[in-house]
């Protein structure tokens, strides 16, 4: 029996062969499996569960794997493994990048997903990981930011962002004052495993200045460090 007995997880899977065999090795393990087979079922109970990892199959029947990732994603920050048959870089990127925290590909080991799992445990409860600052609000300067609902208002108007822009603008507002690399914020924001292009970072941070641009007065900054990466300030 492992560590983790009261760790609550949610297996998505339509293959029963799979289903059962992940069920059996992470009960044994110690974990609270809750199963769903379909993008609905899914959506339904990890809304009602509140599970502490999520994994999910790519390929489900009524609703993708990856509009079940883009809309939980929206919802609540439970990491996000992801496991499909498929293996193109393609499919992989845009995983990462509607909100999975890590990607596995079919057929893969047991021990290397219990490592993953574990691994994605101990990110969310690090001090400023996303699990933290689920009932955090910040406002300041006519800014406001919810991460629990995950909504960014300014004077009142709402901002609507992409999941990683929000992911993005939360890290940079935690870690006000201070450069991260891009190295750092792919790591925080995609996840370790990510081996896209760096560029990424520079693509999300353009977009959410131009999302910022129409509002006159604005209480921060994000300034660029040439060769290294970004820093948010707050302006007096």
């Amino acid at each position: 029996m492992g560590q983790t007995a009261a760790r609550r997880i949610l297996l998505v899977e339509d293959e029963d062969a799979i289903r059962r065999t992940l069920r059996y090795n992470l009960t044994r393990e110690g974990y609270i499996v809750s199963e769903a087979t379909t993008g609905s079922e899914a959506l339904a109970s990890a809304r009602r569960e509140k599970p502490d990892v999520i994994l999910l199959d790519l390929m489900l029947p009524e609703l993708s794997g990856l509009e079940v990732c883009r809309i939980l994603r929206q919802e609540m920050s439970t990491p996000i493994l992801m496991l499909t048959a498929k293996g193109t870089e393609l499919d992989k990127v845009v995983g990462l990048q509607i909100g999975a925290d890590d990607y596995m590909t079919k057929p893969f080991s047991l021990n290397e997903l219990l490592a993953r799992i574990s691994a994605l445990l101990r990110r969310a409860e690090m001090p400023g990981s996303s699990k933290r600052e689920i009932t955090e609000v910040e406002e300041f300067g006519g800014f406001r930011i919810d991460r629990a609902a995950r909504t960014v208002t300014v004077d009142g108007a709402d901002l609507r962002l992409a999941p990683k822009e929000f992911d993005l603008l939360s890290l940079l507002l935690r870690n006000s004052g201070r450069v991260l690399s891009r190295q750092t914020i792919i790591a925080e924001t995609w996840g370790s495993r990510f081996n896209g292009d760096p560029k990424t970072v520079d693509v999300h941070v353009r977009w959410l200045r131009e999302k910022f641009e129409k509002f006159e007065q604005l209480p921060f900054r994000i300034t660029t460090v040439f060769g290294v990466g970004y820093r948010l300030d707050k302006l007096p």
